[in-house]
């Protein structure tokens, strides 16, 4: 199984970086607008359309307020297993840490899911820092 690691530097209080990330129904409102275009919830679920024209039903497995983490495994005919992870952690005074940890079968969709963190990751540094601001 190919394990993604990403830890993204937020340039805003993990207070309202975490705020941001446990809104599950608003991903694309609050953490990664434009690269995700739209979601809606549906029981545990959120069905996500990403920019790319992609639509994903993503299934909330854990939201943790004292640890800061929200875990979720994305429900998929094309990919055997996608379970992922969210945590929000301090960095320097006002700073955040976003360590997303996604692990994915099978092994040779892991370049194309890497290369969408790294797209989302920058919309969430932008989202986030302009939230701050």
């Amino acid at each position: 199984m190919a394990s993604i690691h990403k830890d993204i530097p937020i340039d805003a209080h993990p207070d309202d970086v975490w705020a941001a990330v446990r809104d599950f129904g608003a991903v694309h409102k609050r953490l990664a607008p434009g690269f995700v275009l739209d979601a809606r919830l549906d029981g545990d679920a959120r069905i996500v359309t990403f920019a790319n024209g992609t639509v994903a039903r993503e299934l909330l497995v854990d939201c943790d307020d004292a640890r800061r983490r929200l875990v979720y495994a994305v429900i998929s005919e094309r990919v055997k297993q996608h379970s992922a992870s969210v945590q929000v952690a301090t960095d320097g005074d006002k700073g955040s840490r976003l360590i997303w940890t996604v692990d994915v079968l099978p092994n040779e969709i892991a370049p194309y899911i890497d290369a969408q963190m790294n797209q989302a990751a920058l919309a969430m540094q932008q989202a986030l820092r302009r939230a701050a601001a």
